[in-house]
């Protein structure tokens, strides 16, 4: 999958999370949408983190709600050290050419364990989505 340059990041306590969005293929007959998503962890605390969890939704044009809470990343409990990243990417099949990411990843440093925002983001297809479908 290739993310356009359309990444959209935010800072918290030193954590800094990247992410973005592609159309990864469409039917238009049947209204159906395969988009793709990458994400980067970046850990610039001084501290090792470990990422636990998300609690990710997807809101459609249309006001359909997805929800993704689980534990880890596909079976992965990243931990990182000061410095280091991770890169994940995922699929959502939607119904819609349009929609919003938002939610959070949940951290462990130590023995606690935080909510760190992931910036909310788009895919939207517009109105000439062969320019925008990643074969």
């Amino acid at each position: 999958m290739s993310v356009a340059d359309d990444l959209v990041s935010l800072k918290t306590d030193g954590i800094n999370i990247s992410i973005g969005s592609v159309l990864v293929d469409n039917d238009n007959a049947e209204n159906e949408y395969m988009w793709g998503y990458y994400m980067c962890v970046e850990n610039e605390t001084d501290q090792r983190i470990k990422l636990v969890g998300k609690d990710w939704n997807i809101t459609d044009d249309e006001g359909n709600r997805y929800n993704d809470s689980s534990i880890g990343f596909k079976g992965e409990l990243p931990e990182l050290e000061p410095g280091e990243f991770f890169e994940y990417t995922a699929y959502a099949p939607l119904h819609t050419a349009n929609a919003v990411i938002y939610g959070s990843c949940q951290i462990q440093t130590g023995n606690s364990k935080k909510n760190i925002k992931i910036p909310t983001f788009s895919m939207s297809a517009g109105n000439n989505l062969k320019s925008r479908v990643i074969n």
